[in-house]
């Protein structure tokens, strides 16, 4: 197993998740969960949803076999990119032109004026779409070649420019910080754009693109191309219930007392660094060499490797899984509970975190278990799973929201999570579960996992007698 390659793609992904907590930390203290914080995050919401879509793998997944099988990479890559791009660039115009119709599909539960308010917002966020997409692109031919460190780093820039747009903002108005963090976003991703290109440039990467622009209308690849088309859309699907489940989720949080979709995201950032930590940098680290695997026609080696992933994942998610949600109010008060961030604003994301928490295991599973399906052309099966586990937490949402407020959508999502897990380990087959499962790790799991939730329930007590 590609261990090297997954501890490198955990810490640059844990340097930029500790940027993006302070990030966090101060746009908490400075905005606090209120008018102008939801209409940042709902104008962030589709350009944040697609560079999650991206960052973790969707994109990668669809065009990474595609890629491996090529006979003309540089000719077959450059055409990829140039398509989506001109379709990307095309997009952001219609939204700068018309944005109020974009930010209703967002918060269909706001009103016309709050609408009107958010909506140039939302026009600016956008363009960071276009230059995630660059990211993206560039980052999968680096994974091609099994360099991780570069796009696992390179969130810190993103992080960095809206830390400084903060800082330098903070004492005006909420509306003012709340567009001096729309440009910064703007500002980060093209940060990463010229990060990547300088890597790249130093890997010798450059001449491929190159190449391939080149000789674009010399070499015919239209066969590739039909079948990347076939395959393209099921795979970001397949692999994005998770996002879609997360933009519905505030959508739907919309219909809520003001802050309910700061809760949302406030809890989400927390929810998502074990989840890209460990979950996300494993897969990403294994994919290329999985996709290789079942190329050649080495099961066996593709087997190992999920095995010993399994348990690695089992291990770290389980742990953070019962120290989100026993510890949950302790972590909010530490993390944001200061400035216009008050103790109940605290107790609502508390309670939305633990949530989102119990899907943690399953979604960070699936994610491991979804790499066979993508590397073996399965991508049709993947968004079926995928559509099944978003209608499921569309359903549940419904019915929850309404008695449970944002905790109810947060927990809907972790239903929807377990759905989509137990759905993909049927599709890869439960004779490998199992036999994943007849393991002494198994009793060593539960009983580490025993003992540990024994300790965090008398730390939870000492933290809330102390703090509160």
């Amino acid at each position: 197993m590609r261990l090297k390659s997954i501890f490198t793609n955990s810490f640059g992904i844990l340097m930029s998740r500790i940027a993006g907590f302070v990030r966090d930390v101060l746009m908490a203290s400075v905005l606090g969960a209120s008018f102008w914080s939801d209409l940042f995050f709902v104008a962030n919401r589709l350009p944040n949803l697609f560079r999650n879509i991206f960052a973790e793998g969707a994109f990668t997944q669809a065009f990474m076999p595609s890629f491996v099988a090529s006979r003309k990479k540089g000719v077959f890559a450059t055409a990829i990119f140039l398509r989506f791009m001109l379709f990307i660039i095309f997009g952001s115009l219609v939204v700068t032109f018309f944005p109020e119709y974009i930010t209703k599909i967002l918060a269909i539960g706001w009103d016309s004026e709050t609408i009107a308010k958010a909506a140039p917002l939302t026009a600016i966020n956008f363009w960071y779409l276009d230059l995630i997409f660059i990211v993206s692109f560039l980052a999968t031919l680096l994974q091609y070649k099994e360099h991780f460190l570069t796009t696992a780093i390179s969130s810190i820039l993103l992080n960095l420019a809206m830390i400084g747009a903060l800082l330098i903002s903070m004492h005006d108005d909420p509306k003012t910080v709340a567009y001096a963090l729309s440009i910064s976003v703007l500002v980060g991703g093209l940060l990463q754009v010229l990060l990547h290109i300088y890597t790249i440039n130093k890997l010798k990467l450059h001449r491929l693109l190159i190449g391939g622009y080149k000789y674009r209308k010399e070499k015919d690849i239209e066969a590739e191309k039909k079948k990347f088309t076939k395959l393209f859309i099921p795979a970001v699907w397949g692999n994005s219930s998770m996002q879609i489940n997360s933009f519905v989720g505030t959508m739907l949080a919309s219909f809520l007392v003001t802050g309910s979709i700061s809760y949302l995201a406030y809890a989400q950032r927390i929810f998502q660094l074990p989840l890209a930590l460990f979950a996300i940098a494993t897969a990403t680290a294994l994919f290329p060499s999985i996709s290789k695997a079942l190329k050649n026609k080495h099961e066996d080696v593709a087997y190992e490797n999920l095995s010993k992933a399994f348990w690695l994942l089992s291990f770290a998610l389980g742990f953070a899984t019962l120290g989100g949600v026993m510890l949950s109010e302790p972590i909010i008060w530490l993390l944001f509970e200061r400035g216009r961030f008050v103790e109940s604003q605290s107790v609502e994301t508390a309670k939305v975190l633990s949530m989102f928490m119990l899907g943690l295991l399953p979604l960070g599973l699936a994610k491991l278990f979804s790499l066979f399906l993508y590397a073996s052309y399965r991508q049709a099966k993947a968004a079926k799973i995928a559509t099944i586990s978003v209608v499921v937490n569309i359903i549940a949402s419904l019915l929850l929201m309404k008695p449970l407020g944002a905790m109810g959508i947060a927990l809907a999502g972790s239903i929807g999570g377990w759905v989509l897990f137990i759905l993909t380990v049927k599709e890869v087959g439960f004779d490998k579960f199992q036999n994943i499962l007849k393991s002494k790790m198994s009793l060593y799991l539960i009983v580490s996992l025993s003992i540990f939730a024994l300790i965090l329930y008398y730390a939870n007590i000492m933290l809330l007698d102390w703090i509160r």
